[in-house]
């Protein structure tokens, strides 16, 4: 018999309760002892598939080196007297897990508490919990099975019969469907998007004249990624993920910061995203072990990012060594609470977490 939580269980996104008092506690707790039940069903799963668990530190003098993702900043102040310095919380556990692969680890995961700025609303939290693991030795495709097991846990340890957010029912039985992004585009959204980018570029003026005719809207300063971005999302991802879980897979090359090229077609990336009940679930890719092509798109997401933003980071040179030592790899970033949401039904990130920040009223 199922034990899914039944709806009136379900914390409120209305309720203004603060989540420390007992009785809100009291309703909330279905859902975090469900959250625990998940992790520790998942840990055990790496940890039978030969994996270790790493903890990343979070504090690093780069928080990564993507045009929108910000972190927060703050400062280190020796007790010697000597010179400050200034650090970020990460965005991510990816550098420091790919450092530990080129160190000489094979298979390694973290449930790592990440920080991004700017970012609070029913799926996002300033901190939230990322699932991340490396496979030594594999590609991208080993991850797309890892992501369906993973998805079978979530719900065995929930005691579910189907995956839930607000007006999506998905039974876990569904079997994952496959998409390319071109074949995404080109069914949802009527656009031919490999005619707009190629081994040497891609051209914006051609996606906005095919975004347009499909009355989509598209600004004069957008580049080419946004209009990319606003199809994703406008037109795509509202159909990804709600009869069964869906990897989009195969994107074009511009958009994968740090993913390898496709060794059988140079204009896309070993690269999918995992969607479930309209979700994006998960971001996972074979990894480019090319320093120098690392280098330049670091370095070209810092010129955007400078340019809309008035901000750079500054690029890891640590990671960009560590690179050339990495093995051919593959890792996937998972974001938990979001797993956590679509095995309870909880419609909000701030429901599964066990002390969210309270920054409606703070």
């Amino acid at each position: 018999m199922s034990k899914e939580i039944e709806p009136r269980d379900r914390p409120s996104a209305a309720d203004a309760r603060p989540w420390w008092t007992p009785d809100h506690h009291r309703d909330r707790r279905p859902v975090l002892l469900a959250r625990h039940a998940i992790k520790q069903a998942v840990r055990g799963w790496f940890l039978d598939q030969g994996f270790i668990e790493v903890e990343t530190a979070a504090l690093q003098y780069s928080p990564g080196n993507e045009t929108h993702l910000h972190a927060f900043e703050t400062r280190f102040t020796p007790l010697d007297g000597g010179p400050a310095r200034n650090f970020f919380l990460h965005t991510s556990p990816e550098f420091a897990c790919k450092k530990l692969l080129a160190a000489g680890e094979t298979r390694i995961f973290t449930f790592a508490p990440c920080y991004r700025n700017r970012e609070h609303g029913r799926l996002h939290h300033p901190e939230f919990t990322m699932l991340e693991w490396y496979r030594a030795g594999s590609d991208y495709r080993a991850l797309m099975r890892d992501c369906e097991s993973l998805l079978a846990i979530a719900a065995k340890a929930a005691d579910i019969e189907s995956f839930q957010q607000p007006g999506i029912t998905i039974p876990i039985v569904a079997p994952v469907e496959e998409l390319t992004v071109p074949g995404a585009f080109e069914h949802l959204a009527g656009i031919n998007l490999r005619a707009t980018y190629d081994g040497g570029g891609t051209d914006r003026d051609a996606l906005a004249r095919l975004a347009g005719d499909a009355g989509i809207r598209v600004a004069d300063d957008d580049t080419w990624s946004d209009i990319f971005t606003r199809i994703l999302i406008e037109r795509i991802e509202p159909h990804l993920g709600r009869s069964a879980p869906t990897i989009l897979k195969e994107y074009p090359l511009p958009e994968a910061a740090l993913a390898a090229p496709s060794p059988t077609d140079p204009l896309i990336a070993e690269r999918f995203e995992l969607y479930l009940a309209g979700m994006e679930l998960a971001n996972a890719f074979t990894e480019l072990a090319d320093p120098d092509e690392q280098r330049r798109r670091f370095e070209a997401d810092m010129a955007e990012k400078q340019r809309r933003y008035g901000e750079r980071y500054p690029i890891d040179e640590d990671f960009l060594a560590a690179l050339a030592l990495m093995p051919p790899a593959a890792g996937a970033a998972l974001g938990f609470d979001r797993l956590v949401m679509a095995a309870t039904g909880a419609p909000r990130i701030d429901d599964v977490l066990w002390t969210p920040l309270a920054l409606e009223s703070g």
